[in-house]
Formats: C-alpha cells, structure tokens, sequence
C-alpha cells in the first residue's frame, strides 16, 4: 500500500517550488491534496498535473494575508472531503535587507506571509487533526539557525515558526498530533533565479554543503515531508529535520 493513501492534505504555496514538490510526492503516494496559492496561473496548471494521480485534488486561490479568511478556508477543505489528515505550511515570502535597511513593512511581508499563515492555519485544522490524529509540517530555515546576513525579516520569522512549532508539538501530542519542522535547501525557481544573479556567492554556498547539490524537490524535499506525514514517524514530533545535504548539523 502507498504510504498515503486515502491521506488529505492541505498544502500551502504548492503552485510551484518546494510546496508543488511535496504535493507531488503525496500524490503519488496516494494522498488527494488542496494546494493554496496567490497565483492562479500557475496553481491551475499544477493542480491540472496532480489530478491525473488524485483526480479530485483542488486548487484554492488565496492570499495568505488575509488571517481572518483561513479558518473558512480550511473549514470548506475539512467538508468537502470529510476530514483533513495533513497541513503543511509551505508559504512565505520576504525581501533581504541588512538590520540597517529593514523596515516595519519587510517584517510585515515575512510574518504576513509566513509565520501568521502558519499559526492561524495549525489553530483552524487543530479540531479536524484531533480525529485523524494527523500530521503538521513546517518549515524553517539555514537562515534563522546560522543568522545570515540580510535576512533579519526572513530569519526572525522562520525561528518564529520553529518556537510555535515546539510548542504545537507538546499542546498536539496527547492528542496524538505530531508537529514537524523541514529546513531544505531545494532547487526551487527562486534559489536558481537568486543563484544565476549572484554566481559566486552560489558557488560558495554549494561549496559549503557537502554533498555538493541542491535538493530536488519532489524526490528530496518531498520525500521527507511523505515520511513526516506518513506511519513511519509515528514517534517523531517537535524536530527540526534539516533537509540541506548536511550543510548544517543541529546538536
């Protein structure tokens, strides 16, 4: 039997990048998925490739930001297919500055985009993940752990997730919810736009992951983010996975 099967899951920005990964991976392990996304474009054409394994996978148009409109949104999820099993928080967006240059909007995007849409979305799925005893998955990264430079906005969000995410792990555990963290580093559109402008700083980067790739995203990144959602971490909750080809070893 595939890992997922019958599983649903709500994905978030899932039109493209590490969430459409995720969302392809569950797909094909049997999940039938709601990907939610700003861009409508692409998540009808995404949507359109999950189908022909999940026909009655949906694609929701949403903007995250919108915080009063997500517990609707998952409660419409959680009636049309009788329950929800999986919430992997995926979306967010944000603008590099030094500490110098950031400003009270740059906070505004990362934690607008990210870490509310997480929050509130875990707090709307909470009753339904009680029956299922189902699974959440967010995301951190390198940047909140290692403090890189320019992303003030982006590292204080994503160490904001991990904190919230602790905490879900210990309230969501006698329920029999687990709460993961995935910290990738992938191949997604926005690192290899970010890499082809800046060639030499990629270079160094990859230099400095040992096994000298980027994730992919269905097979890497989504690979893990089946076995969090899947049996097989049963025992697993409050965990920072860092799905970064080794760059950065938690003690």
């Amino acid at each position: 039997m595939r890992k997922l099967e019958g599983k649903i899951a709500i994905i978030t920005g899932a039109a493209g990048g590490i969430g459409k990964g995720i969302a392809t991976a569950y797909v094909k392990e049997g999940a039938t998925v709601a990907i939610i996304d700003l861009n409508a474009e692409a998540g009808e054409l995404t949507i359109k490739e999950l189908q022909e394994y999940a026909p009655e996978s949906i694609f929701i148009e949403a903007n995250l930001t919108e915080h009063d409109k997500l517990a609707d949104i998952v409660k419409m999820i959680a009636e049309k297919f009788g329950k929800i099993d999986i919430l992997v928080n995926n979306a967010h967006a944000s603008r590099m500055n030094s500490i110098a240059d950031t400003t009270q909007q740059d906070f505004d995007l990362s934690f607008g985009t990210g870490f509310y849409p997480t929050f509130y979305l875990m707090q709307a799925a909470l009753p339904y993940l009680k029956e299922t005893k189902g699974n959440i998955i967010n995301f951190a990264s390198g940047a909140g752990i290692n403090g890189d430079v320019n992303q003030v906005s982006y590292a204080v969000a994503k160490e904001a997730i991990r904190a919230a995410t602790r905490v879900a792990a210990n309230e969501f555990g006698p329920f029999g919810i687990n709460v993961n963290i995935i910290a990738p580093i992938a191949k997604s559109p926005g690192l290899i736009e970010w890499a082809e402008e800046n060639p030499e700083y990629y270079q160094g980067m990859l230099a400095k992951i040992p096994m000298r790739r980027l994730g992919e995203l269905e097979n890497d990144i989504g690979r893990v983010a089946v076995f969090l959602a899947s049996e097989d971490s049963a025992y697993i909750t409050g965990q920072t996975i860092m799905v970064d080809g080794g760059s950065i070893k938690l003690r």
